[in-house]
């Protein structure tokens, strides 16, 4: 599904991800952990078209991404939730989901797609009309999900989903993201909560000033104290 080899990028004269390469197989979940400056958020900005790289590339199913903007990359079947959601304050609900499905032309589809949405987000459809900047940080992060859905990815990215919830929430936004993976979605999870990370990833990367320090199966982190101290600060 997704192949990054050599990913190298630069802000400036400072090389903020070295040689990155690693690759999400169709229909699983692959977390991106590491403390504060890591470089995850860069990661996820330079396959979402919005950072350059320098070097390398970003193949999904087989076509090169690297370098195409933003809206290509939505059309080629990846799409990205942002890390603080971001939605669009002023507007409600309903238009925020239909912003996500701006790349798109046929509106009969769209309607369709945003009622199964709303289906499978209920607290949105009861609070379509109002304003999204007005809703809980869980709710508006189901918005923010809930958005990028409405390109129809193949591959979802999603930036530090649980940060700012409550544990109930984060208990909830496990459950939504286990959903999508059932119904086939592939996810690039980038995490600072490792249980999150453990519970719902199948593989795991730890990054550290750029680079990738460890690779394996993410439950085993639990059960990693090197790793949990040495790279994340657990």
């Amino acid at each position: 599904m997704l192949e990054v080899t050599g990913l190298n990028v630069w802000y400036g004269a400072t090389e903020v991800l070295r040689d990155v390469a690693f690759s999400v197989p169709d229909g699983r979940i692959v977390a991106l952990l590491g403390g504060n400056g890591s470089g995850k958020t860069t990661i996820l900005n330079t396959l979402s078209g919005m950072v350059k790289p320098r070097a390398g590339s970003i193949r999904l199913d087989g076509g090169e991404c690297a370098g195409l903007r933003p809206d290509e990359i939505i059309r080629r079947g990846m799409a990205q939730v942002p890390q603080g959601r971001e939605v669009f304050a002023s507007m409600s609900v309903i238009d925020n989901l239909e912003m996500g499905a701006v790349t798109r032309r046929n509106r009969r589809a769209i309607a369709q797609d945003i009622e199964e949405i709303l289906e499978a987000f209920p607290v949105l459809r009861q609070k379509r009309g109002a304003r999204a900047g007005g809703l809980s940080g869980g709710e508006q992060q189901m918005v923010a999900i809930a958005r990028a859905l409405l390109s129809k990815p193949r591959c979802l990215l999603m930036d530090e989903p649980s940060a700012g919830l409550s544990p109930v929430m984060v208990n909830a936004l496990v459950d939504t993201i286990l959903d999508l993976h059932t119904r086939g979605l592939t996810i690039l999870l980038v995490e600072q909560n490792v249980g999150v990370a453990a519970a719902l990833a199948d593989s795991a990367h730890v990054l550290q000033h750029g680079e990738i320090v460890f690779s394996g199966p993410a439950a085993g982190l639990l059960d990693a104290p090197e790793i949990l101290q040495s790279y994340l600060g657990r």
